[in-house]
């Protein structure tokens, strides 16, 4: 019978998962461990009471998410953190968690997805972290606003709202970038520019970014945090129910962001 263990080490192998650096909080891995048998797997987005409803009510023992236990730091057992274990106990789940290494990997991680899913032909890499790329980029020769209509239709698919900085109507993109989750900061724009980027698709980013953009000769397109992190833990249930013949579903919802 399958263990929360064996497939918590299969997916750092398929992830690489000791090769990335990552935040702290992240910690990559299996969080928690249960007493199994494995029966069923959820992945999801994020770490929440609705998550781990959801996953009762789907009957899963294991949850794979990219926004861990410990997403929002060290807490006290209290009020919804103890109900969250509890519930957690109590139904025999195990939880797994990877952050940075699913958004880098080149076949089942977020960027790279994201950019498929956009019509999009990755050829090289972009986006550093502590000395490790974790996006994608590519060229290609297509109107801004077409792409724009695209990465909306995608965010509203998953219960969000796609929006870019400012460009001219006619404006084409040729050089394209991809960082999901908040990969619109300053130090990224920046290296964009450098790097030739003209258009950078990515989550989220701070309100002065989109006043940044277009002095850099940027357009950021933003397609929703939640949204752009759905494909690599979408892919990972398809993974592990071939792998394992586990059942395996995508838990969708939607935070609005």
């Amino acid at each position: 019978m399958t263990t929360a263990s064996e497939v918590a080490a299969f997916l750092d192998d398929l992830l690489s998962t000791a090769r990335y650096p990552d935040y702290p909080s992240a910690l990559n891995g299996l969080q928690l461990d249960h007493r199994g048998p494995l029966r069923k797997v959820a992945t999801a987005v994020d770490f929440s009471l609705a998550t781990i409803e959801a996953a009762i009510a789907a009957g899963a023992n294991m949850l794979i998410l990219h926004h861990g236990m410990y997403w929002s730091g060290l807490q006290r057992l209290v009020g919804p953190h103890y109900k969250r274990l509890q519930l957690l106990l109590e139904h025999d789940i195990a939880v797994y968690a990877s952050h940075l290494p699913l958004d880098a990997h080149q076949e089942v991680g977020n960027c790279a997805l994201l950019a498929r899913t956009l019509g999009l032909a990755r050829t090289g890499r972009f986006g550093d972290y502590q000395g490790t790329e974790i996006g994608v980029a590519g060229s290609a020769d297509l109107p801004t606003a077409d792409l724009l209509q695209q990465a909306i239709a995608f965010a509203e698919m998953h219960g969000g709202l796609a929006r870019a900085s400012r460009f001219q109507s006619d404006r084409r993109t040729r050089r394209w970038a991809v960082i999901t989750g908040s990969g619109a900061d300053s130090a990224t724009l920046r290296a964009a520019a450098a790097a030739g980027i003209d258009t950078l698709i990515t989550g989220e980013g701070p309100h002065h970014t989109t006043v940044d953009a277009p002095d850099l000769g940027l357009v950021v397109i933003y397609c929703g945090h939640y949204a752009s992190e759905t494909l690599g833990v979408s892919a990972l249930a398809k993974v592990l129910a071939q792998r394992f013949g586990l059942p395996a579903e995508f838990l969708a919802l939607p935070t609005g962001s």
